[in-house]
């Protein structure tokens, strides 16, 4: 006895409430080809794809080549090949590339795919269209491609899942000659189809319906079993001119126990008490040939089914509900309803006026169900409106308050505290740290951790006393121009009222004045002396421009690679990655790898950009910006497949993706400061990546800050992007969910 291949016990698969498959039991051994039929949803698909190992199963074991699929796939995929139901190859490459792209992902040496190639096209006769898009192909030569794809790697068990739907008769037939021709060669098949002449050509056939195997066993075994002709009955064939007229006729006869078209004629099982001439009589002489015959495949399954669905034999016609005739037959058969002869020609009706609305209401509860069945709709109509309202209603304040201010205090007298408490009475000035040394001042201000740095003299409280002026430095962070006019503006005008409130106990006619400056001239008592860094000429443009590239980089990185993996599974061609044995890190890096060079690519030239046309000039170390930019495009194509494990359509991937920009624009400083946002919202705003990657940008670029400076928002980023990579690889499976 020859091994055995494929051994399944029990098998069963559940979604949710529905049983796909239920308690499937049966056996493949080498060299077999072994064919699992039904009609459409019976669960043939279901079954092949657990044999992959690209579906869990609910329950019950299978072993193919010795190895449990359920629990070592990845053992045995490298030993089949797999040509899924529909054209699953990629469409825009040519017919070689996409063989060498199969043989490449099976680990085939150079010298080994070439003679494969030279092989499998031999074999196929795809010779002349190797330079032909796969998307030109016509649906034959489609399904020769498929199955080169399939046969590169020369496997031992070949999974072929309705390898002839959808294509002419003459196709089916070439495409069958291979396959004998690869079980001659010792290659083990399992097909399936709903055609009954295909299952003739098979060595054994498992029948499935509503998930469970009806009957399974060699051809001409099912055709002997009793339950397809009982004891006591015969199968006739009848053809006749208007057949079915004469089904009517026959149908309604107690010796007839079934009659069902077969192409032209009708299979009849009646009594074997029923003759050639009782039978003529029945149909009113009008029968053209009449001859016994055995029963065929499709009258196995027609009383199988039957006698599945009933639980007990078939009975005679008057008591069983009759299950309609014509049920997936072969494509090179004729129709199996007979003609109607076409109505009698008459005069065409009169035109009548046609309703412009016609059709409206199915349409639109047709729309109404999609929305309804569509989750990721409904997110998007019902949580977007809330989100936009929030953010828009809570988080944006256009009023530019608590600016983060650091004082550098050396006088630290009464005069000095009094000062430090009119800043923060401002409310425009929130005093953030109070620091005792130059080079503490100066990092708060390159690291972007406060926009204000006051510095108060040393000799501030004396030059008062002395009724001197004295002079406070107030640098200010001009990168954000909004930011930095305001705090402009509120400092001098502090001076002012500072000063005012000096002089008012003076008396004008006093020959003593309240201050002078160092010339001796009279002066207010206190002079603010504001100084912007970084951008001095407070132009919006240094502001945005190095915004746009952090937005514009997560846009593409996000869009492009979700896309490109929601596309592949839309087409069926990731799970036509997932039957072979590239790894899931192999996908990954070979699917973000070059979206990665492109984004790389992408920064280098808006950089150039924002440097050459907006005249933005970078101050820091380039590459120190590079660098975090390499990790920011890390984290943005993690957003991109963690988008790509929760859409399953490109409609969805781009509703997910608007989820993600809106607050990631909105919320992360690029357009409004976030220090005016409520709290809980500015802790959200923790959350977003680009707000951490929109301050390095700003860092490096407009006030020079180094690695040191932007530790806090490295330290950021690289949590958002482990996180976000951690959670889409636990998502991201190698398996039809």
């Amino acid at each position: 006895m020859s091994e055995l291949v494929i051994d399944v016990q029990h098998l069963s698969r559940r979604f949710g409430d529905l049983v796909a498959v239920d308690d499937l039991s049966f056996q493949v051994r080498r060299g077999e080809i072994f064919g699992l039929l039904g009609p459409n949803g019976c669960g043939k698909s279901t079954t092949i794809r657990m044999l992959c190992g690209v579906l869990p199963p609910s329950g019950g074991v299978a072993r193919v080549l010795g190895v449990d699929v359920a629990t070592s796939a990845e053992i045995v995929k490298p030993r089949f090949g797999y040509m899924s139901q529909s054209f699953s190859l990629y469409t825009d490459l040519t017919v070689l590339e996409n063989i060498h792209f199969y043989g490449r992902i099976y680990g085939l040496s150079p010298e080994r795919l070439a003679q494969r190639t030279q092989d499998v096209l031999e074999l196929t006769s795809l010779g002349d269209r190797i330079h032909q898009l796969a998307g030109n192909l016509s649906g034959g030569w489609k399904q020769r491609l498929a199955l080169a794809c399939a046969l590169v790697h020369e496997p031992d068990l070949l999974y072929l899942d309705e390898p002839t739907a959808g294509i002419d008769p003459v196709a089916r037939r070439d495409l069958w000659d291979l396959l004998f021709q690869l079980a001659g060669q010792g290659v083990t098949l399992l097909v399936t189809t709903h055609y009954m002449d295909e299952a003739e050509r098979c060595t054994q056939v498992a029948y499935l319906h509503s998930g469970r195997v009806v009957v399974c066993g060699s051809p001409e075994e099912l055709k002997q079993r009793p339950e397809v002709t009982p004891p006591g009955t015969r199968r006739w064939e009848l053809t006749a001119e208007h057949p079915a007229e004469q089904f009517a006729k026959l149908r309604g006869q107690p010796e007839i126990l079934d009659a069902t078209f077969f192409g032209d004629a009708l299979h009849i099982l009646a009594n074997d008490t029923v003759n050639e001439q009782s039978l003529r009589e029945m149909t009113g002489n009008t029968a053209t040939a009449l001859r016994p015959i055995t029963a065929s495949l499709e009258d196995v399954f027609v009383m199988m089914t039957r006698s599945f669905a009933n639980g007990s034999p078939p009975v005679p016609p008057e008591t069983t509900p009759q299950p309609e005739k014509v049920e997936e037959q072969p494509e090179s058969e004729p129709a199996q309803e007979p003609a109607q002869p076409p109505p009698a020609t008459s005069s065409p009706p009169a035109k009548t006026a046609r309703n412009p609305f016609a059709g409206c209401l199915a349409i639109l509860l047709k729309e109404f169900s999609h929305i309804r069945r569509q989750p990721s709709t409904l997110v998007f109509m019902l949580i977007v409106p809330v989100m936009q309202t929030m953010i828009f209603g809570y988080a944006i304040d256009t009023e530019i308050e608590n600016i983060p201010t650091v004082v550098y205090d050396l006088d630290g007298r009464q005069a000095a505290r009094e000062l430090r408490e009119s800043f923060a009475n401002t409310r425009s000035f929130l005093i953030i740290d109070r620091v005792t040394d130059e080079a503490a001042f100066q990092h708060a201000m390159t690291s972007g951790r406060a926009k204000v740095g006051v510095r108060i003299p040393p000799d501030f409280s004396e030059r008062l006393l002395h009724r001197e002026q004295a002079q406070v430095q107030v640098l200010i962070d001009g990168s954000d121009s909004q930011v930095a006019m305001v705090a402009l503006n509120t400092t001098n005008l502090l001076g002012v009222q500072l000063s005012r409130n000096r002089v008012q106990p003076f008396v004008e006619g006093l020959p003593a004045v309240p201050s002078r400056d160092y010339q001796g001239q009279p002066a207010m008592p206190i002079e603010m002396r504001p100084r912007l860094l970084y951008n001095p000429n407070l132009e919006s443009s240094h502001f945005f421009v190095p915004g746009l590239v952090g937005i514009i980089l997560q846009l593409v990185t996000l869009f492009l690679t979700s896309f490109a993996i929601v596309r592949e599974r839309e087409q069926g061609t990731l799970e036509q990655l997932f039957v072979t044995p590239v790894s899931r890190g192999g996908i990954l890096l070979g699917k973000l790898v070059p979206y990665a060079i492109v984004g790389f690519f992408e920064v280098l030239i808006v950089l150039t950009v924002m440097v050459t046309v907006f005249r933005v000039p970078i101050r820091g170390d380039l590459f120190v910006l590079l660098l975090l930019s390499l990790l920011f495009l890390v984290c943005g194509l993690g957003l991109g497949l963690l988008v790509s494990t929760l859409a399953r359509t490109q409609v969805s991937a781009i509703q997910f993706a608007f989820l993600i920009m809106l607050p990631s624009v909105l919320l992360s400083g690029f357009m409004f400061p976030r220090s005016e946002m409520p709290q809980p919202i500015f802790l959200i705003t923790h959350a977003i990546p680009v707000t951490y990657y929109l301050e390095i940008l700003r860092g490096v670029i407009l006030r020079g800050a180094g690695l040191h400076d932007l530790q806090p928002h490295i330290v950021g980023l690289l949590a958002c992007t482990l996180i976000i990579f951690g959670v889409s690889l636990a998502k991201f499976r190698k398996q039809v969910v």
